[in-house]
């Protein structure tokens, strides 16, 4: 079985994540419930292959050194998605979550009204946390849809991966990944200034050094 298959399966089925891992079938969420591809679990040399088909030489290169790595991968008939290629019990494994094409609306999200003030604001830190999958990246997205129908300037995101693709509307929107626009956030931020920037998103905050260049 090819990524490119099992993607388009994940699309066709609305999985929102999809599981590869030795010794068990190519997994997907829907509805917040498992669902196998089919009855064979992967050998682990399947599995293994089935991940490094995903990244480019330099992704393996640091999953090699880190035993961890996370990118995105964009293919045709299936779209993006975020992927956390890890090891586990000494196999690799990958999982794989959908991002949709469409940027979603303050009002498709159902998040409170202020939300949209937030959104505009010419000055200040907003900063969003929370569980994994409790809609920290949707909301952002959010806000910078919002941001880019209703107003005009630069708007700036550096995220690791890019998880929506803003197109230009009333702003410019420059959306940086780190590893292959950038090598980190903290050299996008310490140069982001020189780039006349109305807007500035942080996709995570690792480390003290883009904290502080963040504030």
């Amino acid at each position: 079985m090819e990524i490119v298959t099992i993607l388009k399966a994940a699309v066709k089925h609305d999985a929102s994540d999809v599981f590869i891992t030795a010794g068990r079938p190519v997994t997907l969420k829907v509805n917040g419930r498992m669902a196998t591809l089919s009855q064979e679990a992967l050998q682990d040399d399947e599995a293994r292959d089935l991940v490094l088909s995903t990244m480019s030489d330099a992704q393996k290169k640091t999953f090699e050194r880190e035993k961890e790595c996370n990118y995105a991968l964009e293919t045709k008939g299936a779209g993006r998605f975020r992927i956390s290629a890890l090891y586990q019990r000494n196999k690799i494994a990958m999982v794989m979550r959908r991002i949709k094409d469409e940027i979603p609306t303050i009002e498709e999200i159902h998040v409170p009204q202020v939300i949209k003030e937030l959104s505009m604001t010419k000055r200040g830190l907003v900063i969003f946390v929370g569980a994994t999958g409790s809609g920290k990246s949707t909301t952002l997205a959010a806000m910078i849809g919002y941001r880019n129908q209703n107003s005009t300037g630069h708007i700036l995101t550096i995220e690791d991966p890019i998880e929506f693709d803003h197109k230009h509307a009333g702003c410019v929107v420059t959306q940086r990944e780190v590893g292959i626009d950038t090598d980190s956030y903290e050299v996008a931020l310490r140069n982001s200034l020189r780039q006349a920037p109305d807007v500035i998103m942080i996709g995570e905050i690792r480390t003290r050094e883009t904290m502080d260049y963040g504030v």
